[in-house]
């Protein structure tokens, strides 16, 4: 996994310790608000009316018993076969229960709308208050409806039916009369509604009878009007249609034989007079006289050409004879031809004469037909009326008939199931649930409250408080230590003699957990530059009474005793006091940092009861503290003594109030910061890092100052070192050696 994808990871998870923390070290905060609201919750619980809940089942049934069979249908029907439609029925039925309707008639039948134990939800026969005003019935069946519950059973066709009341017997009571009351009004519902719709079975059997007979008058005024046989349209249609077809056919046969006659009659016409031989043959076959007579003519006209062609003259009597034969027989042909011709115009005139007697006869029918389609439309309608009619009177009838006859039979398709009995106990309030919900409830308010304080607290109380604050090197901590094992040197211990004992702590106290930690201080200086160790070292602070001082000499004490040549040097010209912290009076401190650099001299240093560790006192208090500190003349003597000391360290004013510390972090290798734990605030500490690094200094790291390891913050997250007992510690787990007087040795070095 890359380094990217771990951090994101690191991100993401949740520190439990920063809400562990909070909760440790103000778990009494967290208990007494855990332990006030669940005995508020659990006093509110006990003061509210108890409830008790009725329970009943009913049971539905979609399709209405039929004692008739399935034929006789009832005119209200309850239900249909159709999924969502049986499933509109029951949320319908659920919906009937708590309807205001049902909770009225129970309202009236037991006066609850004056019945004030009910109303205000107290147990029966409570004390009624004298200003006391009845109910309406719609508001009673309201509070009434508000504790009904209606709940379906799964895969049946159950329902339970819930009330709440604080009275045990009433809600059974109250519960068992309504569920009653629903069971009836079902059943009053079906009648009223059988009797509604008979009376209008009723109302419309009469109406459609009415009609009925109407109709047929004018059905039968209609045929009468129009002359109509009490035959069906069908049979007279077909009967036209018959004689259409009869009188088309002859009429047909007559056209054909008009055509006929016409014919000869134009090929007769057409016979020449002077050559009438010339006769259509089926004139010829038709009439045997026109056939005797052209072969008379014929063979006279044959026989008078064989004698011209026999060489006689056309005057030759025979020849004349030839030809009076010839015009005989001619003429009668003709005359023949003629008679024919009368006869076939004659035949002609007759067919005409029926040509026209049956076309008459044939748009008569035709006329006829037409005219009985439109008296069969307007017959039709009148039918079809009178049809409609008749047929729904029948329905009517029959579904009168039918509902006269299930009302007899008239079926409940709604049963209890069970009745309610009497509630052993309340369903509210549910006293465990409420403590629960208080303990819970409790202890979240609890754990807010306490980070609520965490946060507020700013000050700096841990290690991963000043990485927070400062992102740089934590070199290490400085218990607490106790004012009654204070002490300053036996010879400086009378009152007003000596400060405090607390910078000499590591000195006088060598095996003493304190000092291992001072020990540990000074191991991380020494390790983090160990190429270029430290030649000067500023210890300072943000701000007063943070114990730089006391960190200071417990660094050159413990530095010293590692066996270097340790310079502490007092810089702070405006409060001097690490002469009187050493046992030393303006008059044996000698001359003092200020006396030094007026005078130029480098014997100002005296030797202090800690072995290889010397001071320099602040001396005469300066007009300009801080241009003596910036000048050349500080620079050179501070080199001196970096040459004949192996470390020189500074202790200055606090940053934030005066520049001098300011001015001395450019001046040396690098700056301890000293933080106060729990009384330092981060923002101060944040302040005093910024004006450090706004000037270049370089920053050695952090001590964290007077930490009281009885502290929730440290208790287990960090093995803390008790005064009279040794600690070593490898890794993460520590080693413990008791305190033995055997084993007090010279201190360890570094």
């Amino acid at each position: 996994m890359s380094t990217a994808e771990k951090s994101e990871d690191e991100g993401a998870s949740f520190d439990f310790g920063a809400v562990w923390r909070p909760i440790r070290k103000f778990w009494l905060t967290t208990v007494a608000i855990t332990i006030l609201v669940t005995v508020a919750v659990a006093y509110y619980t006990m003061r509210q009316t108890k409830i008790y809940e009725a329970e009943g089942e009913v049971q539905f049934d979609p399709n209405m018993p039929r004692p008739l069979g399935q034929k006789v249908e009832s005119v209200v029907e309850l239900g249909s076969g159709g999924v969502w439609d049986t499933k509109e029925y029951y949320e319908t039925q659920y919906q009937i229960i708590q309807s205001r309707r049902v909770a009225l008639e129970v309202v009236r039948i037991e006066g609850l709308a004056h019945d004030y134990c009910f109303l205000a939800m107290k147990r029966q026969n409570c004390s009624v208050p004298a200003n006391f005003e009845d109910w309406d019935e719609d508001d009673a069946a309201d509070a009434l409806r508000g504790r009904l519950k209606v709940e379906p059973v799964k895969l049946s066709r159950i329902a339970s039916v819930t009330l709440d009341d604080a009275d045990p017997e009433r809600a059974a009571r109250l519960l068992k009369i309504l569920m009653d009351r629903y069971r009836d009004l079902n059943v009053e519902n079906v009648a009223e509604s059988a009797d509604q719709a008979q009376k209008s079975l009723r109302t419309e059997n009469d109406k459609l009878r009415d009609e009925l007979d109407k109709s047929e008058h004018d059905l039968h005024n209609y045929k009468e009007a129009k002359n109509l046989l009490s035959v069906e349209y069908t049979d007279q249609s077909n009967m036209l249609r018959e004689e259409i077809g009869q009188l088309s056919s002859s009429l047909t046969k007559l056209k054909t034989q008009r055509e006929e006659v016409n014919a000869r009659y134009t090929q007769l016409a057409k016979v020449p007079s002077d050559n009438p031989a010339v006769l259509p043959t089926t004139e010829l076959l038709a009439s045997a006289t026109l056939q005797g007579l052209r072969k008379e003519y014929v063979d006279a006209v044959r026989d008078r050409d064989g004698l011209i062609q026999g060489g006689k003259g056309k005057q030759h009597p025979d020849v004349l004879a030839a030809d009076t034969k010839v015009d005989i027989t001619k003429k009668a042909l003709l005359d023949e031809v003629r008679n024919v011709q009368g006869s076939l115009k004659a035949e002609l005139a007759a067919v005409d004469q029926q040509l026209a007697g049956v076309g008459g006869l044939y748009d008569k029918a035709t006329k006829d037909a037409l005219n009985l389609n439109l008296l069969e439309i307007d017959y039709s309608q009148l039918r079809r009326k009178k049809e409609n009619t008749e047929k729904l009177y029948g329905m009517v009838l029959e579904r009168a008939k039918e509902n006269d006859i299930s009302r007899e039979f008239l079926m409940n398709n709604i049963s209890i199931v069970d009745y309610p009995t009497v509630p052993k106990g309340p369903i509210k309030p549910n006293v465990m649930a409420f403590l629960g919900a208080g303990f819970g409830a409790g202890l979240f308010l609890g754990v807010i409250a306490a980070i609520a304080r965490w946060q507020l607290d700013r000050t700096v109380k841990t290690p991963e408080d000043v990485d927070i604050a400062l992102r740089t090197t934590f070199l290490g901590l400085i218990p607490e230590i106790d004012p009654a094992t204070e002490s300053g040197p036996p010879h400086m211990r009378r009152r007003g003699r000596v400060e405090t004992g607390r910078e000499l702590y590591v000195h006088q106290n060598p095996m003493s957990g304190i000092a291992e930690a001072a020990r540990s201080v000074r191991t991380n200086l020494l390790f983090s530059t160990p190429d270029n160790p430290y030649r000067a070292l500023l210890i300072t602070s943000s701000g007063p009474n943070e114990g730089k001082t006391t960190v200071a000499c417990c660094i050159a004490t413990v530095m010293a005793q590692a066996n270097k040549r340790v310079l502490l040097v007092d810089c702070d010209l405006r409060r001097s006091r690490l002469h009187r912290v050493f046992g030393f009076t303006s008059k044996t401190a000698g001359p003092g940092l200020t006396t030094s650099l007026l005078d130029g001299s480098d014997d100002c240093a005296v030797e202090t009861e800690v072995p290889n560790l010397f001071l320099v006192s602040a001396g005469p208090t300066p007009p300009n503290p801080s241009e003596l500190l910036q000048s050349e003349r500080f620079r050179s003597f501070l080199a001196r003594m970096k040459t004949k000391y192996d470390l020189v360290v500074l202790d200055s004013p606090p940053i934030l109030p005066v520049t001098d510390a300011t001015i001395l972090s450019t001046q040396v290798d690098a700056t301890v910061f000293v933080v106060r734990a729990f009384k330092t605030s981060k923002d101060l500490v944040q302040h005093g890092g910024r004006m450090l690094r706004d000037v270049g200094s370089k920053l050695a790291g952090v001590v964290l100052n007077a930490v009281n390891l009885e502290r929730s913050e440290y208790k287990y997250s960090y093995k803390y070192y008790k005064r009279g007992d040794y600690y070593t510690t490898t890794g993460d787990r520590p080693s413990f050696e008791s305190r033995d007087e055997n084993h007090r040795a010279a201190p360890p070095g570094a």
